[in-house]
This record gives C-alpha cells, sequence and structure tokens, in this order.
C-alpha cells in the first residue's frame, strides 16, 4: 500500500476498472476521444472483472460517457440494481490530430517526437488535443465531488481510461509517489484506491482479473 497526499473527510474506496480491449487497443492506435467500442475479447474480459468484482456491493457507479468505458463498467455491475452514472470527466485524454494514429505514423508526421515514447503522453500537448495538466484538473474536480457526497465505507465504481487513471494517482498521490509507480496501465483491469482523513492509499494496481470460462 502507498500513503499519498489527497485527504478526504470520509473514509471510502475508488474501485477504478480501465475499460476492455478496442480494435484499436489492438492495432495501437491512439483512441482519446473516438468512440470506439468493446471487440469481443474486450467483452470477455470485462466479464472476467464482472467475476472478480462480483462479491462487491456498490454504493455508486459512475462511468466515462464513451462506450467502450461504459459498457465495461455495466458488464462489471452485471445484475445489480444500481444506476450507472455517465461523467465526461472521467473520458480518455483527448489527442485532437492524433486520434486514429499509431505512434509511428505520429512520429512520421512529427519527427521532433522520434525521441520520445508513445507510453509518455503527459509530456505531449498534440493539436487539438488536451495536456495532462488539463486532464488532472478535470479528474482532480471529479474526485472532490465524489468526496463530497462520499459516505463512511462506500464503494465507488468508475469506469474508466489509461489516461484518467494516471491523472488520478497524480491527484491522490502527488506527482512523485505517482510517477515513481512507473505503471502503464493494461486493458481491463482493476485499480483500488482507499481515500479518507489520513490520505490515500493504493490497494490495489492494475490487477488483471483472472479468466472465466
Amino acid at each position: 500500500m502507498i500513503d499519498g497526499a489527497f485527504r478526504a473527510e470520509k473514509s471510502y474506496e475508488l474501485v477504478v476498472v480501465r475499460h476492455g480491449r478496442t480494435s484499436w487497443n489492438e492495432s495501437g492506435r491512439f483512441q482519446g476521444h473516438a468512440d470506439i467500442p468493446l471487440d469481443e475479447t474486450g467483452r470477455t474480459q470485462a466479464r472476467a472483472l464482472h467475476a472478480y468484482l462480483s462479491n462487491r456491493t456498490f454504493a455508486r457507479a459512475i462511468a466515462s460517457d464513451l462506450g467502450r468505458a461504459r459498457e465495461t463498467a455495466q458488464i462489471v455491475l452485471g445484475g445489480r440494481a444500481l444506476e450507472l452514472e455517465t461523467d465526461v470527466r472521467w473520458r480518455e485524454m483527448r489527442f485532437g490530430t492524433w486520434e486514429g494514429l499509431t505512434w509511428a505514423e505520429i512520429v512520421a508526421r512529427h519527427p521532433e517526437h522520434a525521441e520520445r515514447s508513445a507510453k509518455a503522453p503527459k509530456f505531449f500537448t498534440p493539436v487539438g488535443g488536451e495536456s495532462f495538466g488539463d486532464v488532472c484538473e478535470r479528474v482532480g474536480e471529479a474526485v472532490r465531488d465524489l468526496s463530497d457526497r462520499a459516505r463512511d465505507g462506500d464503494l465507488v465504481l468508475i469506469g474508466t481510461h489509461a489516461g484518467p487513471l494516471h491523472a488520478l494517482l497524480r491527484v491522490t498521490l502527488g506527482a512523485t509517489e505517482a510517477d515513481a509507480l512507473g505503471v502503464r496501465f493494461d486493458p481491463a483491469t482493476v485499480t483500488r484506491i482507499a481515500l479518507s482523513p489520513e490520505g490515500a492509499r493504493v490497494l490495489e494496481l492494475n490487477r488483471s482479473a483472472p479468466a472465466v470460462a
């Protein structure tokens, strides 16, 4: 567990799932705000997440309004009598003119980025896109709103994307601790963060669910 700087008034837990695989994940294309659906592998992964989290009782469930995150969260909820809310603040980072392109195609158009890696979008602000700081600002606002409504002991399910997950670590743990993790979020993984007046603790990070038959 990793202690962080964010302090909430109540003690509650965020159970954050990255969406399952899409065809653009498979081909290495930047998705951003493009509304690319889950592929069949992604739906199978989401069903594995449902099984993994089946014993959890959620007080709220919130997802990005993009279909891949929303469908993943809906599959995770399964038969629970809980409405899935949508919140655009949990959308993926907007990549502007890079959306639909692979990193090789981006570098071919922008050779100045050749020394960087596709795994480090926090260093880029594509034309028509947003910066990592922008993503941190909107995710931080969403977390503060959650804290205002949370009750002690709540479990809150969030269906989102890799960019907001990185922003969430930055917001709750602080920059130094978040960067030290060096995590690259895989599709259909669970990250659990406990928030309390004492600070933030990472309980589970980028955990893949066991496959289901």
